[in-house]
């Protein structure tokens, strides 16, 4: 059964292998990642795991029971209780209901770890199956995306108030 973990330094190798694994299936939907990321990849997931330690995101990945990465969960920019989302699941499991199940995991542990009010994820309008699975997580369309936060292309933000724990 696949298990939602923080990210932490041990995940490097089987995150850049899911990345390069994926890289075209991504670009379809998404903006492509250039050749630097992949070549600075340890010097960025260092970066990742100091701002994580900071307070200001949180970083999840989706592991198989083999160790491999399913998928990347991304609560980043913590303000006044409200982070945005951001997520990609390899291509594998996609269609499968991993990306909505683990958004609404995520959601429960955005709100009893990280004491997170609500979530914001942007899509654009050519990416179907990401608004099919914010709609499910309970996301709604809250305005209009700015291209920039894109990579130049028209979207839609989604918000979910999350539920107090007790």
């Amino acid at each position: 059964m696949p298990e939602l973990k923080q990210l932490d330094a041990g995940h490097a190798p089987a995150v850049l292998a899911f990345e390069l694994a994926n890289r075209a299936y991504f670009a379809a939907s998404i903006s492509d990642r250039d050749d630097d990321f992949y070549d600075q990849f340890a010097d960025r997931h260092s970066e990742l795991l100091a701002d994580q330690e900071a307070g200001s995101c949180a970083f999840y990945v989706l592991v198989a029971e083999d160790g491999s990465v399913l998928g990347r969960f991304n609560l980043y920019d913590f303000e006044d209780g409200t982070a945005n989302l951001g997520y990609r699941v390899a291509q594998h499991v996609a269609g499968r209901g991993v990306a909505t199940a683990t958004v609404r995991e995520l959601c429960r542990v955005a709100a009893a770890r990280h004491g997170l009010r609500s979530l914001r994820a942007a899509t654009s309008h050519a990416n179907a199956a990401s608004q099919k699975v914010l709609a499910k997580a309970g996301f709604v369309p809250v305005g209009p995306a700015d291209p920039a936060d894109l990579g130049g292309k028209s979207g839609t933000w989604y918000q979910r108030d999350l539920a107090p724990q007790p």
